[in-house]
């Protein structure tokens, strides 16, 4: 006789839920396909950089523009300051030279009439010495041609030894800063003789009758 424990029968085997048969392993595959390949979370990443890096190219370039814009807006300012600057300076010692005019013209009568002598022409030479720094130029000689535009005739004459208008005599010398004329040199002019040219042509052209005789003799 075989003996049989009490309290303990024999159970049959039953499959574990978590083992798979293969129709379900293959349902399961069916649905990955269906649900398609996953994108990489590095490709991800990457796409996000790239975004954020042509962003910040597009602001550094127009921060850039910006700052060219500026700078040159920059550089016009002091061009424009330093030319009104160098304008006013101009205008300020020309100012100031004009009301010496006076002085310095009695200095140049006096030194041509032999009175600069003494302290007086140390203290005349001191001021022609300061004008000339400051940038006061002379001008106006005799013989030169007449021009409008630096001259102004105070006294006409005619003379046969000129061939167009003539400064004969300097009255009052004029002066200049650079291209600035503060005041035109005061001339006496001389304009060639009316009809001496034309005086001298017809001698010219009466000498081949003088040359050919009176008329002649029967």
């Amino acid at each position: 006789m075989t003996e049989e424990t009490p309290g303990f029968e024999e159970q049959p085997d039953v499959p574990s839920e978590a083992a798979q048969t293969p129709d379900d392993a293959a349902k399961g595959a069916g649905s990955a396909d269906k649900a398609g390949p996953a994108a990489p979370a590095g490709d991800l990443e990457q796409v996000a950089l790239q975004a954020q890096l042509d962003q910040v190219r597009t602001a550094l370039n127009e921060r850039t523009a910006d700052l060219q814009r500026l700078q040159a807006e920059y550089q016009n300012y002091r061009r424009r300051v330093e030319r009104d600057r160098a304008t006013v300076k101009e205008i300020a010692v020309a100012s100031l030279l004009s009301e010496l005019l006076p002085v310095l013209d009695d200095i140049g009568r006096a030194r041509d009439h032999g009175e600069l002598v003494g302290g007086f022409k140390s203290v005349g030479e001191s001021v022609e010495s300061v004008s000339s720094k400051l940038g006061l130029q002379q001008f106006g000689k005799e013989g030169e041609p007449f021009d409008p535009l630096i001259h102004e005739a105070l006294m006409h004459s005619y003379a046969p030894d000129v061939t167009e208008t003539t400064c004969v005599q300097i009255l009052q010398p004029g002066y200049r800063i650079g291209e600035r004329t503060i005041r035109p040199a005061r001339v006496a002019v001389a304009e060639p003789q009316p009809g001496a040219s034309s005086g001298q042509d017809e001698g010219e052209t009466a000498a081949p009758d003088e040359e050919s005789g009176g008329p002649e003799e029967g």
